[in-house]
């Protein structure tokens, strides 16, 4: 017992806390609180309120006029399962996704080739009038863009025109009036608007690359295809994951292009559900399928793009 009482007598006592310290640590967090609150009462204002609005209103059988309370009905799931089921609306989803590859692969290849081929030019005047010219796409109205396009696409436009040129008439149609190819034609006006956001983002990634690394791939021996494979696109893994995100998500959420370049058509053909969401809340005055059609729409979203955020974070941190 003695031997323990010394023991205990000659081991150090942990200081007691702070009252000062204590005091400035919760200042410091009433203070963070403060400048975060008037942002996060805007962003549920906008974000979490309408989405919590389109929930609930997913969940009745409502023409969107009249009272809730005395011209909706509770309709549960069903909008949902009439989303899931029907086959024109699984078709239009199905458009969408379509459109994302349109979206994503062409603007994110070529802006790798772009990104790549300017790497070594990207101070001089070269490099600045290649990043302007290719970024212009972003900065034009996508309204613009679609007219402009579909006056290119017309029997007698730009591309018919230069097909007979070259004397491929056999391929000159309505491009934006065909069935086969209305699709892919509004795909190309997408991917034309997005190169020049991608190109800027891979460009500014590889501004970042160590360029010792690309002179110990050449005193290696490497060849161009051996630097781009092993010392750019892993130096622009975060970039290339931005602008796949970004892409999906342009092209799942696309309205504008294709409700000026088609309006859907021909038939339901380069309809999407932004397009669709629309058409049913304020034409066929359906608004419970057109809250829960959204809702797929988020949650699909979320679906393609958390993977990739996943896949992509730093697994070191």
């Amino acid at each position: 017992m003695t031997h323990l009482e010394n023991s205990t007598a000659g081991a150090p006592v942990a200081p007691a806390p702070r009252p000062a310290a204590s005091r400035r640590a919760k200042a410091q967090r009433r203070a963070m609180i403060l400048f975060i609150a008037p942002a996060f009462l805007i962003y549920a204002a906008f974000v979490f309120v309408p989405l919590g609005m389109s929930v609930y209103y997913s969940l009745l059988r409502w023409d969107g006029i009249g009272e809730i309370a005395t011209s909706a009905r509770f309709y549960g799931l069903r909008n949902y399962i009439e989303v899931l089921t029907d086959d024109d609306l699984l078709q239009i989803i199905g458009n969408a996704f379509q459109l994302a590859l349109w979206f994503t692969i062409p603007p994110v290849c070529l802006g790798l080739a772009v990104a790549s081929a300017i790497r070594s030019q990207m101070a001089g005047r070269f490099g600045t009038a290649t990043r302007t010219i290719l970024f212009l796409p972003q900065v034009i109205p996508l309204v613009a863009a679609g007219i402009a396009w579909s006056w290119m696409y017309d029997s007698y436009g730009v591309v018919n025109q230069f097909l007979r040129w070259v004397g491929l008439e056999s391929w000159t149609r309505g491009w934006l009036g065909d069935f086969t190819y209305a699709l892919p034609a509004v795909g190309i006006i997408g991917a034309w608007v997005l190169l020049g956001l991608c190109t800027m983002l891979l460009v500014t990634g590889i501004a970042r690359i160590d360029g010792s690394l690309y002179e110990a791939a050449k005193l290696d021996g490497a060849r161009p295809r051996h630097e781009f494979r092993f010392v750019t696109l892993p130096g622009l893994k975060n970039e290339i994951g931005i602008c796949i995100t970004v892409t999906i998500i342009q092209a799942l959420s696309s309205f504008d292009i294709v409700y000026i370049a088609t309006a859907g058509g021909p038939g339901i053909e380069t309809t999407v559900p932004g397009l669709e969401i629309y058409r049913l809340a304020f034409a066929h005055r359906q608004v419970g399928l057109a809250s829960a059609l959204a809702i797929v729409l988020m949650i699909l979203v979320l679906a393609c793009v958390l993977p990739i955020q996943w896949a992509l974070r730093d697994r070191n941190k």
